[in-house]
């Protein structure tokens, strides 16, 4: 039976694959749509308040327990704001490393979204447990990759998670030329893994729907923008400042949700692997730009269930740019460098892209170098607006189409898409029709 015969409500409780809690529901009477809506429940989790009081230094390892899977990117942002606001430039080892340490973290984060997260949903398991034993081989694949993705964050950072090692100015504790070339030496290693991957997904059929939305991602003149740069829009192909970016997110409040939304220049905008190849293809490695063609990802692209596709050209993105900077810290090597700090009074502004798309800190200081002010803002809360208007569009569009057990399919497949934190996300929807 379709979708769209008579009246009902969907209800998808306890959503886990977004930052917190929350829930879809959907009210259909007589085969119009008449609610579609993104409930987000989370409580506060206060990380703007454990900031008070703690020095510049501090920060960047408290801010980082926001996530466990983003905690390098949230180290980053929070680094590049405390800096700022302390008047601190860093040496261009610094930035290489840094650079280096955040696509460590992209290729965690897309290699655990896109086999563990998305590819149930293509192929109809409930989730990667099946395919255990359906396609072993792929599994497999996918947790070599995962390993060493682990493993090259560790070798930057200390550890895989909450790494400790980067700091104001530079690094505690630098790796070794001999780890670094350990992490060359298996990432060459690995590129077949990494083409096999690629294939697999090519063979994934993605739901045909497309919303025209506003992208807001960094960009810079010279690279692929997951660093450095201003924030750019889509909607004007011009960007802002860092220091600018609360007129970027204009963040306001619904009844239905706890988590603040954004918008800039429309109702909505997304931010994530899509914003970031739509609006920075051509600075995309070539190796990169190749795998957008052989799977299908041609720009502007407004389907939001590509995001994953453009999550796999990211994949091979960092794959290769991370080859090329670690031949140049063999060619160049590593130097200690003092990292000693006073602390200072002041304000600053950090932005970074995070796999789950651009972040937002800002940190300001008292006379005694304490911190007074502190504000975070996510790519996850930013999405939430644009997930939902997605949402809207979608369902009337593919009522008459769909069963509502497809219907709801559907939607779990478009949350996974945005792939939201990956902290909350470890559960299947379970979903009630309620007649």
């Amino acid at each position: 039976m379709k979708a769209d015969s008579g009246s009902y409500r969907i209800e998808v409780n306890h959503v886990t694959r977004v930052e917190g809690h929350g829930s879809i529901r959907i009210n259909v009477r007589e085969g119009v749509v008449e609610e579609v809506k993104l409930c987000i429940v989370e409580a506060n989790r206060f990380f703007e308040s454990f900031t008070r009081g703690l020095s510049p230094h501090e920060i960047p390892w408290v801010v980082g327990r926001i996530c466990g899977i983003c905690c390098v990117g949230h180290q980053l942002a929070a680094l590049r704001a405390v800096e700022d606001s302390q008047g601190i430039e860093v040496s261009p080892q610094t930035v290489l490393l840094r650079k280096m340490f955040n696509e460590s973290q992209f290729l965690q984060s897309h290699l655990l979204h896109i086999f563990f997260l998305a590819v149930p949903d293509f192929v109809g398991a409930p989730s990667v447990l099946p395919l255990v034993k359906s396609h072993p081989e792929v599994v497999k694949r996918a947790l070599r990759l995962k390993k060493l993705a682990n493993d090259y964050t560790a070798v930057l950072g200390g550890r895989a998670i909450h790494p400790m090692s980067a700091t104001l100015k530079g690094w505690r504790q630098l790796p070794t030329m001999e780890q670094i070339a350990g992490i060359r030496d298996r990432l060459l290693a690995a590129l077949p893994d990494f083409r096999e991957s690629v294939a697999i997904v090519g063979t994934l059929k993605v739901p045909a729907f497309e919303r025209e939305t506003e992208f807001v991602s960094l960009k810079h003149p010279d690279e692929y923008a997951l660093y450095d740069g201003e924030i750019f829009s889509s909607d004007t192909r011009s960007g802002v400042p860092v220091r600018d970016y609360r007129s970027v997110t204009n963040e306001f409040t619904v009844a239905h949700s706890t988590s603040r939304w954004s918008r800039w220049h429309r109702e909505a905008y997304a931010v994530g692997a899509l914003a970031r190849v739509n609006n920075n293809f051509d600075q995309l490695r070539p190796e990169a730009r190749e795998v957008a063609g052989l799977l299908g990802l041609r720009v502007p692209c407004f389907n939001p269930y590509m995001n994953t596709v453009a999550q796999v050209v990211e994949l091979v993105h960092c794959l290769h740019n991370s080859l090329a900077m670690l031949e140049r810290v063999l060619e160049e090597g590593l130097k200690e460098e003092d990292i000693q700090h006073a602390p200072r009074q002041g304000r600053g502004f950090g932005a970074v892209e995070v796999p789950r798309g651009i972040l937002f800190h800002e940190y300001a200081f008292d006379a005694e170098g304490r911190c007074c002010d502190a504000n975070a803002i996510i790519p996850t809360s930013q999405n939430v607006n644009n997930i939902e208007q997605d949402m809207k569009a979608f369902v009337p569009r593919m009522l008459p189409e769909l069963t509502r057990e497809e219907l709801t399919h559907h939607m779990e497949m478009l949350l996974r898409a945005y792939d939201p934190c990956i902290s909350c996300s470890v559960h299947m929807l379970e979903v009630a029709f309620i007649e």
